[in-house]
């Protein structure tokens, strides 16, 4: 079609604009507990972001990405017309990304999730009509909005009041640390080999039975335990004299802990979120193309890998006022709380993403660290910057959906 290579030049462009802006706020939210509560050093979290994220991104992004791109609107109705659903796709990208890319120079941590699947709804609704958008789709993607951090809350919120009634308000907490810490660490080593070698079988199209996928998840979470212990009997061997003494080593303990959760954490980002922000670059490479929205899984892979370079140039970049928001103005984080926050936020992402449903990383580990903060009372939350974060969400979708309609228009008027 006319103009080929200049709509992919503009889809590249703002496809790079838009996955920086996920690294500056959303990268940089989920990697913001353990920054901010000096579990780990910057470097640290560099390399989990360069490793975990990309692994993230071509072992678990496909099913996400494929979701976007048809799961939202129906396609079927631009066979004849590809154009316009290319447009429609351009014009969701530069809508995202200069929402989420003013958002980012602000602080506040918005939704990458909100951001796309309202720019791809306001598109379909106000210039397909609103039969072309499949309701019940977003249905199940708005109810995880709410879902998902309210759950990720919860459980943040049961798991820090087991660490501090057991481990951390003990007589004696690196005692209870050394007993109940091999069992967080086998719970998160099965949440790593779930996400990451088992779905990495699923993505060669190997999919084991139940009892040999027992026995991976098994197999892959004792080996966690036992590096995990490694690393612990290095804190439990230090000298203490007075209780204070232990309760810091016990921090230093869930210090190490975190790094697994962020390894979670960040690979669970990448498998959500890059693929997210490139369902509609599929979208347009594919009907440039082909003439169609139909693409294959070298396409896709190398698609997710563009979105892993523009999530890391931003993290790396711009990241750090998103980190001061959620990393220690929200409320006060230790290594323990964190860790209770990442395992319940990586929980949760895990099973969305499994089941195909674009879930908010950014609105899960904020509902996990408000989970966290509610265990040691409603005190230890500022709800000023609850108030804005909540905010922000909201005025996402309408926000990013009337973008959507003037750039398509835009768009038409220049190309069509």
């Amino acid at each position: 079609m006319a103009h080929e290579t200049l709509l992919l030049i503009l889809t590249a462009i703002f496809s790079l604009t838009l996955t920086w802006g996920v690294g500056a706020n959303d990268l940089a939210n989920v990697l913001s507990p353990s920054l901010g509560s000096k579990a780990i050093r910057a470097g640290q979290a560099i390399t989990i972001a360069i490793i975990f994220e990309l692994a993230g991104a071509l072992l678990g992004g496909s099913k996400v990405a494929a979701t976007v791109q048809h799961g939202i609107v129906n396609t079927d109705l631009l066979i004849l017309t590809p154009n316009i659903l290319i447009y429609g796709m351009i014009a969701s990208l530069i809508a995202s990304s200069f929402w989420i890319t003013t958002a980012s120079r602000l602080g506040i941590p918005v939704s990458l999730t909100n951001s796309i699947v309202g720019s791809v709804l306001g598109f379909g609704a106000l210039v397909l009509g609103w039969h072309a958008v499949h309701w019940k789709m977003v249905g199940f993607i708005g109810l995880s909005w709410i879902a998902c951090p309210c759950l990720a809350g919860l459980t943040a919120y049961f798991l820090f009041s087991i660490v501090r009634k057991k481990i951390l308000s003990a007589e004696s907490p690196i005692s209870n640390a050394q007993h109940y810490l091999p069992i967080f660490l086998f719970i998160v080593g099965i949440i790593l080999t779930e996400i990451m070698v088992l779905k990495a079988l699923k993505h060669f199209s190997i999919f084991p039975g139940i009892g040999p996928h027992i026995l991976i998840a098994v197999v892959g979470a004792s080996i966690v335990v036992i590096f995990g212990k490694y690393f612990l009997k290095r804190v439990y061997n230090k000298p203490y004299n007075t209780y204070k003494e232990q309760l810091s080593l016990t921090e230093k303990a869930f210090a190490i802990m975190l790094v697994f959760t962020a390894c979670a954490m960040v690979y669970a980002h990448g498998s959500d979120d890059i693929a997210t922000a490139t369902g509609p670059v599929a979208a347009v490479v594919s009907l440039t193309k082909t003439g169609t929205s139909t693409h294959n899984g070298n396409m896709l892979l190398a698609i997710l890998a563009f979105g892993y370079l523009g999530v890391i140039i931003g993290f790396l970049t711009y990241g750090r006022r998103v980190i001061a928001t959620i990393g220690s103005s929200l409320t006060e984080l230790t290594p323990s709380r964190a860790f209770c926050a990442t395992l319940a936020a990586s929980s949760i992402v895990l099973i969305s993403t499994n089941i195909g449903i674009p879930v908010s990383a950014t609105q899960t580990l904020v509902g996990a660290i408000v989970g966290v903060g509610l265990a040691r009372g409603i005190e230890a939350i500022d709800l000023r910057i609850v108030r804005n974060i909540f905010t922000s969400w909201f005025i996402t979708i309408p926000v990013t959906a009337t973008l959507t309609v003037l750039f398509f228009y835009i768009c038409k008027f220049f190309f069509h």
